[in-house]
């Protein structure tokens, strides 16, 4: 797209996650993968990951999807703050879990702080921690996909590899483009109030008179909106043949199952040399 960016199109870059994603160098190489390997790689670690209860494997998984993401997607402020809150929330899940250990199932031998009655042993901040641990590297392992993926590809791909019905995959993708809309009009409904000076003043009645008035507008729009969807949906006589064409394919190449294979290899090896199937 050539000619400076608006101010409506920088609303809907912002509020549309469907939209098309910018050119990727050739480094970035997850956008260039299908969605399927993309979810497929890192489904049986994540499976696995449920069930492990020491903390070096999770810190593995946690560190070889850092360093997936930080080669394959984009850096931008999103991926940036993303890395940087899953370790903040894995402590403090973490720590929130070793609170509520039971603390007669764990070892006693170190006491990390002591408050009357109350006793926090290294044994359940051990164990909270690597809860805590194990679900920041699911997360990891899920942005693999997340970060390098848009809605309609991810469709086209279940529609054509995994041979789910078009009238499925297509119509759940125009239901999750309403959230996108919806948050686009919220927003141009607002901007119109803020230029009349409507609903104006400070305090929690005048927020919630703010609030009352954008309901009938963004319901409007939103009635508007599902007639037009609906409209086109039929002049393209959406549903009347059992296949249709695809103008974008989303093909299933020769790097994909190299991606599937080493990364289920990377992982293998990984649970082979920590072997975390034991009770901590």
């Amino acid at each position: 797209m050539t000619g400076p960016l608006t101010a409506t199109q920088g609303v809907r870059a912002t509020l549309d996650p469907y939209a098309a994603p910018l050119p990727a160098g050739p480094v970035r190489f997850l956008y260039r993968l299908n969605p399927l390997a993309k979810l497929g790689a890192p489904l049986p670690a994540m499976a696995l990951l449920v069930f492990v209860r020491d903390a070096a494997t999770p810190l593995t998984f946690l560190a070889l999807s850092y360093a997936i993401l930080l080669v394959g997607v984009r850096f931008t402020a999103r991926l940036a703050a993303l890395l940087l809150a899953l370790p903040i929330g894995a402590a403090v899940i973490g720590v929130g879990f070793s609170l509520w250990t039971d603390p007669s199932r764990v070892d006693q031998s170190v006491v990390v702080l002591q408050l009357g009655g109350w006793t926090l042993y290294g044994g359940a901040l051990e164990i909270g921690m690597a809860t805590g641990l194990r679900i920041a590297a699911i997360v990891a392992l899920t942005l693999i996909a997340g970060l390098s993926t848009t809605g309609p590809d991810l469709v086209r791909a279940t529609v054509q590899q995994l041979r789910v019905p078009y009238r499925i995959g297509y119509t759940a993708l125009a239901a999750f483009r309403f959230v996108p809309r919806f948050g686009y009009e919220l927003e141009v409904i607002r901007q119109a109030h803020r230029v009349r000076g409507a609903h104006g003043g400070r305090g929690p009645f005048a927020a919630l008179a703010r609030w009352f008035g954008y309901i009938v507008p963004l319901m409007a729009g939103a009635i508007r909106h599902a007639e037009r969807v609906a409209l086109a949906m039929d002049a393209r006589a959406f549903g009347a043949h059992p296949d249709r064409t695809e103008r974008h394919l989303v093909p299933f190449r020769a790097r994909d199952v190299v991606f599937i294979v080493l990364l289920w290899a990377v992982s293998a090896a990984i649970f082979w040399f920590f072997f975390p199937w034991g009770l901590a």
